[in-house]
């Protein structure tokens, strides 16, 4: 996000003051009212980096097929959660009214060669749910200080710069574009998570599809295709086993599972 260039520049005008005041003594080239890798109030209300915006609408009849809840059910749960439960554990601010916007931004910043210590500050998310009307979901979040940056630093790593380029920057501002990208990729898990506890899947989903098929500590190779929607079925994961036989798994001839690519 040009923090190396502010510094820089910092720096050079710091030694062109001293070389006229030659009493004056630099203390740190950092106060820390920058308020970098850390939450704090200012980034909040003053922005840093990228501040984003994205809202969606759910009508009735998606959230009732889609999610199995309503928009009164999940507008109380964001009040009850995000904003009460929040200011109970003493979050500062807006940066902790969220459900797990961390989790999405760490994830596209380890992708992307985003600096990882800046998910502390970048993460801050204000997740808003109201009722609108005929009983549709107004969702809402709110993103004051995206550090993101295309040029420079992790973004040079091959599988990163792949990840970049999958994300279609070719454009006027790319860093606008990523900044977008990411909020709206909180969005949608913002309403993932809070529909899932709703619903109270959120525990019963973690052990299915978390454990019951995929063995992390497994020293063999992966099983066949045929083999990992067998082991689904057999949990009762028929939807998770129909998209593993679909656009998920990939095999060979022999009905191997192909390694993942190394940018997937």
């Amino acid at each position: 996000m040009g923090m190396n260039m502010v510094s820089k520049a910092t720096n050079s005008a710091l030694h062109e003051l001293q070389r006229h005041f030659p009493q004056m003594k630099v203390i740190s080239l950092s106060g820390n009212m920058c308020t970098d890798k850390k939450p704090a109030a200012i980034n909040t209300i003053l922005g840093r980096g990228k501040s984003v915006l994205a809202e969606a609408c759910l009508p009735a009849t998606v959230l009732a097929q889609v999610l199995h809840t309503s928009a009164s059910r999940l507008s109380r749960l964001a009040h009850a959660k995000n904003w009460v439960g929040s200011a109970m554990a003493g979050c500062p601010g807006m940066a902790g009214a969220n459900a797990h916007a961390a989790n999405i931004v760490a994830g596209i910043f380890a992708a992307t060669g985003q600096d990882l210590a800046q998910v502390v500050d970048s993460s801050a998310c204000l997740t808003q749910f109201e009722v609108g009307e005929n009983d549709c979901l107004i969702a809402t979040v709110t993103m004051p200080c995206l550090e993101v940056g295309t040029i420079g630093g992790g973004t040079r790593l091959p599988a990163q710069r792949a990840c970049l380029d999958l994300m279609d920057l070719n454009v006027d501002c790319p860093t606008e574009h990523l900044s977008r990208l990411i909020t709206g990729t909180v969005l949608a898990g913002e309403l993932s998570l809070m529909a899932a506890l709703d619903t109270d899947d959120l525990v019963s989903a973690h052990l299915l599809l978390n454990r019951a098929v995929v063995t992390p500590s497994s020293p063999t190779l992966p099983a066949t295709a045929n083999e990992v929607v067998e082991a689904a079925e057999s949990q009762g994961l028929s939807r998770a086993a129909t998209h593993l036989n679909g656009s998920l798994a990939r095999s060979d001839a022999s009905g191997r599972l192909e390694p993942p690519h190394p940018i997937m």
